[in-house]
């Protein structure tokens, strides 16, 4: 059995052990229903010979491992009673002067809008701060430029990856390319550990932000508008939906999202929604924002949650049915509320279904809008409004968010990729190393 106080010693980052000091907060992923997780090791690495050695010192001990760059995974990958590498000491930035950018695994979304605005850059994202930009990417990467620049993923050039037996690649078309084919919308964690990924940015666009609050109105009339509309607009504006329940308050309604197109054209598209909608409600923009000044005016509940949740979701093809958005929304405004529920509806189409289902491995190319469901863990409703919803769903699902509950995961994260990618896991990860319920 390796000793320990070797490996630890042998590292240019940080060990810790359940009797360090600084175990119990590193320890931790933001996620609250894995807050208890207890790994047996937490590696904070520094360099990528970090990942090789512990990666090594794992397969000696028969641990398992679970890298970390944001500990936001629902489904709780990022932690493991194994060994944790946390790779927040891989953050590094730079911008080369072809605009590309190297980005270090462990840099979250907020260090990156913040490092490439100094060139005038960004990338298409989401919002939350503290997620990491490697989960995200890996995924997918939907966000508020997504419709008119694509996922992350899609603006992916190229990845440095630690393999399984300890090798270090780097991947792009021209090498390694099932590999980059596999990082590109498969989920994190696949096939290998991924310390910088490089990207073509794209130039920073200057934003209005849109915002609009309802309660007390006929959601079933807002969210048939917001379907037939929001997937259809320009791919300069992307507007979301969300509905918010709380027992003893009417249910509310916020429009939330961002426009890179002249304010005039902005209110006039907003204007085509509110005429479909039949409410007339005062609509807030705020024009003239930096898009990463844009980013830290939305509040994203799953980036920091005060609470346990759960989240079940699924994309649509087409608009729900009367009958099946009737049924979702009954249950949802049911006075018997447990505790705080919410649907958020994103805008998919533009850009995101420009690229055929098999060109990288994020299968999910005909899409008109994401349907998230989120309550408290406890609550049952979470089912039962997936159930509802599930009637009109396309069966497709978001591998960054996750579901255990999923019947048949392979065809819902990856549909027709599946077999290809589990050929790639058997080419790079043939023994399993990197393995948890639902890995391909």
């Amino acid at each position: 059995m390796p000793d320990p106080a070797a490996f630890g010693h042998s590292l240019d980052g940080e060990l810790f052990s359940p009797d360090s000091p600084g175990y119990e907060a590193i320890r931790r992923p933001v996620h609250l229903a894995y807050r208890e997780m207890r790994p047996r090791l937490v590696v904070l690495c520094c360099s990528v010979s970090d990942v090789v050695d512990t990666m090594a010192y794992a397969a000696a001990t028969g641990d398992r491992i679970a890298p970390r760059g944001g500990g936001h995974c629902f489904a709780g990958r990022s932690s493991t009673d194994g060994i944790v590498l946390d790779m927040s000491g891989l953050d590094g930035i730079s911008v080369a002067d072809d605009q590309s950018a190297t980005i270090g695994a462990g840099a979250r979304l907020g260090q990156v809008y913040a490092a490439l605005h100094a060139y005038g850059r960004t990338l298409p994202a989401g919002c939350g701060p503290t997620v990491g930009i490697t989960g995200l990417t890996l995924g997918g990467g939907i966000g508020l430029l997504g419709r008119k620049h694509g996922l992350t993923c899609d603006r992916l050039v190229g990845a440095q990856v630690v393999l399984p037996d300890g090798s270090v690649v780097d991947c792009d078309h021209d090498h390694e390319p099932d590999l980059f084919w596999g990082l590109r919308g498969a989920g994190g964690g696949q096939f290998g550990v991924v310390t910088s990924l490089r990207f073509d940015t794209v130039p920073e666009p200057m934003t209005t932000r849109v915002e609009a609050h309802w309660s007390n109105i006929a959601l079933e009339e807002l969210v048939a508008a917001w379907q037939a509309w929001a997937p259809d607009a320009p791919d300069e504006l992307t507007v979301n939906l969300t509905l918010e329940s709380v027992p003893g308050a009417p249910v509310q309604a916020t429009l939330f999202g961002a426009s890179t197109l002249e304010e005039g054209s902005t209110r006039e598209l907003l204007q085509e929604f509110i005429d479909r909608a039949g409410v007339a409600p005062t609509i807030e923009l705020r024009t003239g924002l930096p898009y990463h000044h844009l980013k830290s005016t939305f509040a994203d509940s799953r980036d920091v949650p005060e609470r346990a949740q759960r989240i079940r979701s699924e994309f649509f093809h087409h608009t729900m049915a009367h009958r099946t958005l009737a049924s979702l929304l009954t249950q949802f405004g049911d006075p018997r509320t447990m505790g705080r529920r919410q649907l958020t509806f994103t805008a998919m189409g533009g850009a995101y279904n420009r690229i055929t289902e098999d060109a990288t491995a994020f299968a999910h190319r005909n899409e008109r809008f994401l349907l998230e469901h989120i309550a408290d863990a406890a609550d049952p409703w979470v089912d039962r409004s997936w159930a509802t919803a599930h009637a009109d769903g396309s069966g497709r699902v978001y591998p960054n968010f996750p579901d255990p509950a999923l019947d048949d995961w392979a065809v819902a994260y990856h549909a027709g990729n599946h077999p290809r990618l589990a050929a790639v896991k058997n080419a790079y990860d043939p023994h399993r190393f990197f393995d948890f319920p639902q890995a391909i």
